[in-house]
């Protein structure tokens, strides 16, 4: 068997290489170990086996494989594979292999997590300092195990990927903390470890000491296998039948240094196929109206909605203790974000954004940010999984925020499948007599682009190919416009780019966003703030109304130049006429039909006419 691949080369070398890996040669013993009275197999390697892989090397259009040998790439890739092998299947660390009675034919995407750390035992009864070694604390400093058998004050930080979520210190060789976390799960499989450190007696630096880990697989038939190495390279093993089943676990640290008690719950899985299997309970932190229905779902023509409710336990900034959160989210290339608030860990947004949705499992990528002077402080992000929403149906869920110890965001997301007929039948409606009315109110929180501390802020407006802008306001931060556009409509992104003016130098761009509107109903008007994309802080106040005329009726726009048309010919001959009469030069006022209409004076000045006397 060969395996070819594409390679891109480094500068001074331009463009991509074939790579083919011609042969893959694995040497070693390898133990199968049945668990759980023979419905899945460990399997692991007793020690590092020996790898060799034939690499070869060559470019050009020819599909056969190229004949130059590659000892130094080779090389790396045996040294890759051999250390990949170590860490996940070489005695203590076994793989799972399940065998299911039926199979369901779905695959799983990702999963949620609750983990509760309940206690440890025996804590210090063995000495680590030269089995464990040197090893980085989270201060920065070393640790050498459990030093004199004794615990004075330790907690557990649970880890799954880059989700870190840590216990309260507890005292003692027995520490007992009893505290829950929902963890994410990328994938079929996932890895939860636990990491013990000791806080040190001056109540400054944590000093790591020991660790242990549990291994969690979907099975085809629906269920979860938990896994972890147990005494004297033993097997603790259970079974999950269904979602929102407890779990209990005694594991071992490393080195036998004492003894973990968990407690686990898979509350549910999410499938790429579009289906969901939860727990009959998700009231504690995760709340879905998903039914567990397995029919494909089509994956073309959705919406996402998103809204960003709010946030809880958000880390604070360590020097000032102030937390001005906001959130960014994308979505392929879709970026948006929420507005910024003020000295809370416990913010409400309730920010509202829309996705067109993306086939072949797309994440929705989460960022949330502390506002600072110079510059923004990371205080986490996460990745959710929007495979299993079926149309119509929303999830109410508590997003574990990652890197960091604490903090989590509270999205509601819902699917919704556009009527392509409806679309059909709008667009059209558009196109006949539809426009779009743009009232262009306030902003507020803008940030300052002069010396001074303040801005000149206008705004451009883009719709299509036109373009417009409202008047400068001088000298503030939360200026206010009132100015109304309108647009015949296209169907086009409507954007709008907050600008500061410069008499001298060029405008500096001080946010935009883009105004949603083909979801509105016609003839509704929509109110909305919305936050100003690309810097830091800034919302613009708008309402927008897509106007769509009864049939048989002419639209106000279509009065006004009819009017206009009729007007400037009689305004032309009586013009005329009185300046002959008189030498006045401004605008006139004469009467059609009993409606006021508007004339230019000869300085080119709208002017409203009234009926003569």
């Amino acid at each position: 068997m060969s395996v070819m691949f594409m390679a891109k080369l480094a500068k001074p070398l331009m463009g991509t290489a074939r790579v083919v890996i011609n042969s893959i040669h694995i040497k070693g013993d390898l133990l199968l170990s049945p668990i759980l009275d023979g419905e899945a197999v460990l399997y692991s390697f007793e020690s590092t086996p020996e790898v060799r892989i034939g690499v070869a090397f060559g470019s050009g259009g020819s599909q056969a494989g190229p004949g130059t040998e590659l000892p130094g790439v080779s090389t790396w890739l045996v040294k890759l594979l051999t250390e990949t092998i170590a860490k996940t299947m070489v005695e203590p660390r076994r793989l799972c292999f399940s065998l299911p009675p039926v199979d369901l034919k779905k695959q799983a995407v990702g999963g949620v997590l609750s983990v509760t750390v309940v206690s440890a035992s025996n804590l210090g009864k063995k000495g680590a300092s030269n089995e464990l070694g040197n090893q980085q604390s989270l201060s920065g400093s070393t640790a050498s195990g459990i030093a004199d058998n004794r615990v004075v004050h330790a907690f557990v930080e649970v880890e799954v990927g880059n989700l870190m979520r840590k216990t309260d210190t507890s005292e003692g060789p027995n520490p007992t903390w009893n505290s829950t976390f929902n963890m994410v799960l990328h994938g079929e499989t996932g890895v939860v470890k636990f990491l013990l450190y000791e806080l040190d007696s001056g109540g400054v630096k944590f000093n790591y000491l020991t660790s242990c880990e549990i291994k969690v697989k979907y099975v085809l038939d629906g269920s979860t296998i938990f896994w972890a190495i147990g005494h004297n390279s033993g097997v603790v093993a259970r079974h999950a039948e269904n979602c929102g089943k407890e779990v209990g676990m005694v594991v071992p640290f490393e080195d036998n240094t004492g003894e973990l008690t968990v407690s686990l719950v898979l509350k549910e899985w999410q499938f790429a196929g579009g289906s969901v299997t939860v727990s009959n309970s998700l009231s504690n932190g995760l709340r879905s109206s998903l039914d567990g229905s397995p029919k494909l779902q089509p994956r073309t023509g959705s919406t996402l909605r998103v809204k960003v409710v709010e946030g809880r336990a958000l880390a604070v900034n360590s020097k000032s203790g102030k937390c001005d959160p906001y959130v960014k989210l994308q979505y392929g290339k879709a970026l948006y974000r929420t507005k910024t608030l003020s000295r809370t860990a416990q913010p409400v947004w309730n920010d509202k954004f829309e996705f067109d949705e993306i086939a072949g499992g797309e994440y929705l990528k989460i960022k949330c940010y502390n506002l600072d002077t110079f510059s923004d402080d990371s205080i986490g992000s996460a990745r959710v999984n929007l495979e299993g929403l079926l149309d119509g149906a929303s999830r109410d869920v508590w997003v574990p925020l990652e890197k960091v110890d604490s903090g989590e965001i509270r999205l509601e997301i819902e699917r919704i499948q556009n009527d392509q007929n409806d679309n059909l039948k709008r667009s059209s409606s558009k196109v006949e007599a539809g426009w779009i009315e743009l009232v262009i109110i306030e902003a507020r929180d803008l940030v300052a682009a002069d010396l001074r501390g303040t801005s000149d802020p206008y705004v451009r407006v883009h719709y299509g190919n036109n373009k417009k802008r409202t008047k400068v306001i001088y000298k503030t931060l939360a200026p206010q416009w009132n100015q109304t556009f309108e647009f015949a409509e296209t169907g086009e992104p409507l954007i709008l780019h907050v600008k500061d003016h410069n008499a001298v130098l060029p405008t500096a761009s001080i946010g935009n966003c883009t105004v949603e509107y083909s979801m509105l109903s016609p003839n509704e008007p929509a109110d909305k703030w919305i936050p100003l994309q690309g810097v830091r802080s800034g919302e613009i106040h708008v309402k927008i109304v897509r106007r769509v005329m009864d049939s048989g009726k002419k639209t106000s726009l279509e009065t006004d130049v009819s009017a206009l048309g009729k007007g400037h010919k009689i305004s032309a001959q009586v013009s005329q006429s009185i300046h002959d009469l008189c030498d006045i030069h401004h605008c006139l006022y004469v009467c059609v039909d009993e409606h006021p209409l508007k004339l230019l004076t000869d300085e080119g000045q709208p002017e409203e006419m009234r009926g003569l006397s």
